[in-house]
C-alpha cells in the first residue's frame, strides 16, 4: 500500500510544509496544520472497491493516511466501531432513521484511539520516542496504550477530576502522569512547558497534525457503512473538535476522489451549558470563540473552555448548514439512560449529550424526523461511573 500524503498546509494562512520535517503548527500564524495528499494520484490508483478485501480497522484507508511506511503502524484493532441502526430510539422519537457510530468499541474505550493511534505511529516515523499530552481523560489513557505498543515514552498531565478510570489507565499502561488543580487549558500550559524544557514531542489536540487523520475515519467509515452515501445529520459532542472538523475533512477527500456525492450533510455541535464557547462563538455571528470561563460538566471530554481549531469547527458547521446548541448535565445522564434501557448501548455522558441536543433540535423543527441522522458515541459509559450519582 501507497500513502498519497504529499506535503502539510496551514489551515489559516495556506503556507505549506515539507513532510519529513516534525513540524506542530504553523510557523507563521501559529495555526492547524493539515495533512494534504495527492488526490489525482489517489483518484486513479485507491479503489473504493479494494476496501472489502482489507483489514477490519481505519488503516483500511492506507493510502489517505498520514503513515508512509506500514511498518510503522502502531496500532490495537481501532476503527470500524459499528454504525448501528437504533429502532426503538427511533420510534421513541417519532424519527424513521437514527444511527449510533458507537466509538466506545474502540481499544481504550473511545475515539481518542484513532488519534493517537495516528499521531504515534507518524512519531514513530519521524524518529519522536517521548511524547507528552494534556488530556481530560480518554486522550492520556490512549496515549498511554500506544505508547506501551510502540515501545515509546508517554508523558500525560491530567485534571486531578479526571475520571478514576482514565487515571489508572495511564499509570497502568506505564505513562508518566501528573496530576493537575485545574482543567485540560491548565494542563496544555505544563506540558507545552516540559515539553520545550525535556525534549518531548507534544500531541495536544490539533496543535500537530496527525491526530485529526485518525479521527477523520469515522467520516470515511460512516459512508462506506451507508453504501457511499452520507447522512443528513451528524451530531457531535464537541470540546476541542478534532472528531467534528475530521469527518468534514473526510467527506471533502471522499468527494475529491469520487466516492461520494458533494456531502449535504449537516454538521452539529452539541456542548454541555457550562462549557459552551464553540456555540457562544457560533450564536454571535464570530469566527473565533474566547476562553469560556470557569468551565464546569461532569462530561470531561467536552470540558475544554478553549480550542485550538475552533475557526475550524465553526466553519464546518456554517459550511454544512449546520447548528450548535448546548444540552445540561442532567440531560445527559437522562440520555444515558435513555439509550440504555431502549437499545442496550453505553454510552459516554459526551455521546448522550447528541440525543439530548437531537431533542431539542426535534422540537425546535431544526431537524426533520423523516432525515438520516447519526449521533455520535465518542466513548462507553464504564469507564466514567464515578463521575455520577444513580
Amino acid at each position: 500500500m501507497i500513502s498519497y500524503a504529499e506535503y502539510l498546509e496551514c489551515t489559516n494562512c495556506n503556507k505549506t510544509f515539507d513532510y519529513i520535517t516534525p513540524y506542530r503548527t504553523c510557523n507563521d500564524c501559529g495555526k492547524v496544520l493539515y495533512v494534504r495528499y495527492d488526490i489525482n494520484k489517489a483518484k486513479i490508483n485507491f479503489d473504493r472497491n479494494i476496501l472489502s478485501t482489507r483489514i477490519n480497522s481505519m488503516w483500511r484507508y492506507f493510502e489517505m493516511m498520514p503513515i508512509k511506511n506500514e511498518e510503522n503502524i502502531v496500532s490495537l484493532g481501532e476503527g470500524m466501531t459499528p454504525l448501528l441502526s437504533v429502532p426503538n430510539l427511533s420510534k421513541s422519537l417519532g424519527c424513521s432513521q437514527i444511527y449510533i457510530k458507537d466509538e466506545g468499541c474502540n481499544p481504550t474505550g473511545s475515539f481518542k484511539a484513532r488519534g493517537l493511534s495516528a499521531a504515534v505511529s507518524r512519531a514513530k516515523e519521524l524518529g519522536l520516542s517521548k511524547l507528552t499530552i494534556p488530556s481530560a481523560g480518554n486522550a492520556g489513557g490512549a496515549l498511554s496504550s500506544y505508547c506501551a505498543r510502540g515501545n515509546m515514552e508517554a508523558h500525560v498531565f491530567m485534571p486531578k477530576d479526571a475520571p478514576t478510570a482514565n487515571k489508572r489507565e495511564s499509570l497502568d499502561s506505564g505513562a508518566n502522569v501528573t496530576l493537575i488543580d485545574g482543567l485540560i487549558s491548565d494542563a496544555g500550559k505544563i506540558s507545552r512547558e516540559k515539553a520545550q524544557k525535556n525534549g518531548l514531542f507534544d500531541v495536544s489536540t490539533l496543535q500537530e497534525p496527525y491526530r485529526a487523520e485518525g479521527k477523520k475515519t469515522m467520516g470515511y467509515e460512516i459512508a462506506e457503512q451507508l453504501n457511499w452515501t452520507t447522512p443528513d445529520v451528524i451530531i457531535y459532542p464537541t470540546g476541542g473538535g478534532t472528531g467534528l472538523i475530521g469527518i468534514w475533512k473526510a467527506f471533502q477527500e471522499m468527494y475529491e476522489l469520487g466516492w461520494i456525492d458533494k456531502p449535504k450533510t449537516k454538521m452539529i455541535c452539541v456542548q454541555a451549558s457550562g462549557c459552551a464557547p464553540i456555540v457562544k462563538a457560533y450564536e454571535s455571528g464570530e469566527t473565533n470563540a474566547t476562553m469560556w470561563e470557569n468551565a464546569s460538566t461532569f462530561a470531561s471530554g467536552i470540558r475544554v473552555p478553549a480550542a485550538i481549531g475552533d475557526y475550524l469547527i465553526l466553519n464546518a458547521i456554517r459550511e454544512s448548514n449546520g447548528t450548535a446548541l448546548t444540552v445540561t448535565d442532567q440531560e445527559m445522564i437522562d440520555c444515558i439512560q435513555m439509550i440504555a434501557s431502549k437499545e442496550g448501548i453505553y454510552p459516554a455522558p459526551e455521546g448522550a449529550a447528541t440525543l439530548a441536543g437531537l431533542k431539542h433540535l426535534l422540537k425546535s423543527n431544526i431537524v426533520n424526523p423523516e432525515e438520516k441522522i447519526v449521533l455520535m458515541n465518542t466513548g462507553n459509559a464504564y469507564k466514567y461511573l464515578d463521575m455520577w450519582k444513580s
